[in-house]
């Protein structure tokens, strides 16, 4: 809304509505994806041979860390987008936009410490935690820059 409100302002504010669309559209399968994982890793515990079971609850747990990794990646494009909206976007609409950047950091941080709870459950070390931490650092630095702690506004 925000940026399809803010096209007097801002001329790529359409090229931002079609971004916040096209992150929107790619989010919403997540959730039966997450479910489906989560399924996954139910269906691990219930293995009756203790080998097997072991190898399948590391895999499901590993298998289940790249969804919410996955959000992560989504909401960070998000926060950036909306931040644009802040900094340049329709000043009758900047509550909205910080509003949409604060709900996307506190998405990336939820999602990032869901894939390490999975990741260390699985005790996998891999450069996926390594992203997770990445994009939490990214964010928080948008959500700052939008806020205008950073010195720019």
């Amino acid at each position: 809304m925000a940026a399809r409100l803010s096209a007097a302002q801002l001329a790529e504010a359409p090229g931002l509505a079609e971004r916040a669309d096209a992150a929107r559209l790619r989010v919403a399968p997540l959730a039966g994806a997450d479910a489906e994982s989560y399924g996954r890793v139910l269906d691990a515990y219930r293995e009756p041979d203790p080998k097997t079971r072991t190898v399948r609850i590391r895999d499901a747990l590993s298998g289940a860390a790249d969804v919410p990794l996955a959000v992560a990646e989504i909401g960070n494009e998000v926060a950036g987008i909306a931040a644009k909206l802040v900094e340049e976007g329709n000043p009758n609409l900047e509550g909205d936009a910080m509003t949409a950047v604060l709900l996307a950091d506190a998405g990336v941080r939820a999602a990032a410490a869901l894939a390490e709870i999975n990741l260390s459950s699985a005790n996998v070390k891999d450069d996926r935690l390594s992203r997770a931490n990445e994009l939490v650092e990214k964010t928080a630095a948008t959500a700052r820059r939008a806020r205008g702690e950073d010195g720019r506004r």
